[in-house]
């Protein structure tokens, strides 16, 4: 029996509350990662920049051979309805992660690997952001450490288009956990540069300059992109280039973009602390700018939430 205020979510062209919410156990996504995802954020209860992640979506299932029949407005309005169905479980002052899923679909009984019946598994849904867990990471910054683990490189798999098959920053995040339980992992490439972390990518300061790790080499994540058209406005010096661990641990300021933090401080990097403050001048300034961007501020969000 369903719960009054449980979430809806949309399943295949139905929306239904969470518990009900099943797919087959032969789905290819759940068999194989065979499947694609985007998540973005509320800002005030309106979606941010829903176009821009449908986009990526829609990019992310041409290159997997993935046919949709939902139009990209279609998608657009359908996490829009879902949103609207479940603003009424969460606060004024609270947020949601609204995030579509699509997996090639379900495996044929008895037929071959690639025969499927039907489409494919199309799931949209929201859930709350964690404001209360990550309250503290606005209070003493976020510590990373890079595991052994490397990035898959990009000459194997696009890292840019955002699949279900996160294995690969998920051992990477394990191994952090291991040696700190609330450090982030930053994987490195096979060359021993930087790239991204399980939904965050990176940027250093150093004389004043920004710099972030080439775009062929990661997730390219709309707070990413978000920043660096900040930084580009303002007439910021920032460079995607290679960046070596050495130059991280060396770094001035180092920050984190994410769709659910924006902008967040990096204090320790591989257990060597980083800045004499937690929030650097350039950080500082590129979260005012980010705030004045959304028109919302996100870190007295998560501050409201300190135990």
């Amino acid at each position: 029996m369903s719960l009054p205020n449980q979430r809806i979510v949309y399943l295949n062209g139905k929306f239904v509350p969470e518990d009900e919410a099943t797919i087959p156990i032969k789905d290819q996504g759940f068999k194989y990662g065979d499947g694609v995802f985007d998540t973005t954020r509320t800002f005030g209860h309106k979606i941010f920049k829903i176009e821009e992640h449908v986009e990526r979506l829609y990019k992310s299932l041409n290159y997997l051979d993935i046919a949709l029949d939902l139009t990209p407005k279609e998608m657009i309005d359908i996490s829009n309805d879902v949103l609207q169905r479940n603003l009424h479980l969460i606060k004024e002052d609270e947020d949601y992660w609204v995030g579509q899923r699509i997996s090639r679909g379900v495996d044929r009984v008895g037929g071959e690997q690639w025969d499927l019946e039907g489409g494919p598994t199309v799931i949209v849904e929201c859930a709350p952001l964690p404001l209360k867990p990550r309250a503290s990471l606005y209070e003493t910054g976020i510590k990373v450490w890079t595991p052994s683990t490397r990035r898959t490189p990009f000459q194997s798999m696009s890292p840019r288009a955002k699949t279900h098959n996160y294995i690969n920053l998920i051992l990477g995040d394990n191994e952090v956990k291991r040696i700190d339980k609330d450090a982030w992992a930053i994987l490195l490439d096979l060359e021993g540069n930087l790239t991204e972390g399980m939904g965050s990518n990176i940027f250093t300061v150093s004389n004043g300059t920004i710099y972030t790790p080439k775009a062929q080499n990661v997730l390219g994540g709309i707070s990413r992109e978000t920043v660096i058209d900040l930084a580009n406005d303002l007439g910021l010096n920032l460079i995607e280039k290679d960046i070596e661990v050495y130059e991280a641990i060396n770094s001035d300021e180092i920050f984190l973009t994410s769709t659910s933090l924006c902008i967040c401080p990096v204090r320790y990097f591989n257990g060597k602390k980083i800045g004499s403050n937690t929030f650097g001048p350039m950080t500082t300034k590129l979260i005012n700018l980010y705030k004045d961007f959304v028109s919302f501020d996100f870190v007295d969000q998560y501050l409201k939430n300190l135990d």
